[in-house]
């Protein structure tokens, strides 16, 4: 296993990527990633890692914000390459942009849903899921094991 995190560069990559979208939050999510990075370390993946370690919640979220900029293009380029998406909804959360993550690759057929009871938009996730064949599950275990069924 390999592990990629924002911004780092993972080309040319020669294993199957896994891009973990889904709450960060900071303070707020779990840190999830490194649990299911620890899961996967045996596996031969690539696993793409948006939660960047030199985040600075102070940057202007803005297109002329070079910063910011270079992880979101980071986090949509990863995401067209991986050949799998785990996505995790924090119940302690809102992950807006894990939503709008969703709508953009739900025809994709690479992503696997992991969203517990509690979180506030469980709803229109289920039925996003249903709608569009997403595979879903309610633990980081389960996460784990569907990921190992798509390998």
């Amino acid at each position: 296993m390999i592990s990629v995190k924002a911004p780092n560069n993972f080309l040319p990559k020669h294993k199957t990527a896994i891009f973990l979208a889904g709450s960060i939050e900071m303070g707020k999510a779990e840190n999830w990633q490194e649990k299911l990075t620890r899961l996967l370390s045996t596996e031969d993946v690539l696993i793409l890692n948006p939660r960047r370690d030199d985040w600075d919640s102070t940057w202007k979220q803005s297109i002329d914000n070079p910063q910011f900029r270079e992880q979101v293009d980071w986090e949509l380029n990863a995401q067209e390459q991986a050949e799998i998406i785990a996505m995790y909804f924090d119940a302690k959360t809102m992950s807006p942009i894990t939503l709008l993550e969703l709508g953009l690759f739900a025809n994709s057929h690479k992503i696997i849903v992991c969203c517990p009871l509690g979180y506030w938009r469980k709803g229109n996730v289920d039925i996003v899921c249903n709608r569009y064949g997403i595979k879903q599950v309610e633990t980081i275990e389960e996460l784990y094991k569907a990921i190992l069924e798509r390998l």
